[in-house]
């Protein structure tokens, strides 16, 4: 009860010009429907589950539309929320998406398929506790993207990981950045985050063909703070200067940036993201949510 699982993949075109970002959520972390739950007494995570679904570039759209336990199956390898889907078969993940978008209602539906070189068995606690843990399924994968509405179809680099707890997220963490970019051939992956008992979390992780290793995490940078006043922190090479090369998603308490920075003295483009507990708690934030996050259950 109260706890989580989310699968996020997000993807960057060869072009330059699209991306996406899928996440699928069994205990909705960021529902004000789950959060209310949680509040009368332990919550099942089964019962707010949610497929998020945001396309950036010259075509956008965004759906995030909370469902009940009754719209979610679950098998080793397959997992429906509401009329969308993802399955793997050993070699690509398909992700079948049917959902209506916010606050417009257009339909969003089509396929995206991601095929990573295999992936990875590695985990990483995130807290000291070990209620919060971090799987980098495959930090470095090819995706194809064709959808039917909106039309649209391109190739390019994808990620994939998965993150779970027993616990709420803003019960172990008051803030945390993550970013995700492409190092040479390789991926570097950096977390920070500051956790509820006072201590920090630093990572700076590069996964590659030769496999996995540690790096000393570079001196700290901000990127441009968001509309609504949130700080980008991130990590780059003293000197260096990292810079937003597109503003992906700026909430009053998340935000989500294509990024383009230099690591190891190497450059380096990818994916970052910002999140703030603290704010995510405040009423007045859990009051806004539900205009962008509608619940359908039975």
């Amino acid at each position: 009860m109260d706890g989580y699982a989310w699968w996020y993949v997000d993807a960057l075109s060869d072009c330059g010009r699209y991306g996406f970002t899928v996440i699928a959520f069994i205990g909705s972390v960021f529902s004000p429907y789950y959060a209310r739950a949680r509040r009368q007494g332990p919550a099942d995570p089964h019962a707010h589950c949610a497929l998020n679904v945001a396309l950036y570039g010259d075509v956008k759209r965004w759906a995030m539309t909370e469902r009940g336990a009754g719209d979610l199956s679950i098998a080793p390898a397959h997992l429906a929320i509401g009329p969308s889907a993802l399955a793997w078969d050993g070699e690509t993940l398909e992700i079948r998406i049917h959902e209506r978008c916010m606050p417009d209602f257009r339909r969003l539906a089509g396929t995206i398929r991601v095929r990573p070189p295999g992936l990875i068995d590695h985990e990483v606690l995130l807290d000291t506790a070990g209620r919060h843990r971090w799987r980098p399924l495959a930090p470095k994968a090819q995706v194809e993207v064709d959808l039917e509405s909106p039309r649209l179809r391109w190739t390019g680099t994808a990620y994939i990981d998965s993150n779970s707890g027993s616990e709420p997220l803003e019960e172990g963490f008051s803030t945390w950045s993550w970013s995700r970019t492409a190092h040479g051939g390789d991926v570097m992956v950096l977390y920070d985050a500051t956790r509820r008992d006072g201590t920090t979390l630093e990572v700076a992780r590069i996964f590659g063909p030769d496999g996995i290793r540690d790096v000393p995490s570079p001196p700290r940078h901000y990127l441009k703070s968001g509309l609504w006043g949130m700080k980008r922190p991130t990590r780059a090479d003293h000197g260096s200067a990292p810079s937003i090369v597109r503003r992906l998603e700026d909430a009053p308490f998340y935000t989500r940036s294509e990024i383009r920075t230099v690591l190891l003295g190497q450059p380096a483009h990818g994916v970052h993201e910002s999140l703030d507990l603290d704010r995510f708690s405040r009423r007045w934030v859990q009051a806004l949510l539900p205009f962008r996050m509608p619940r359908i259950a039975r």
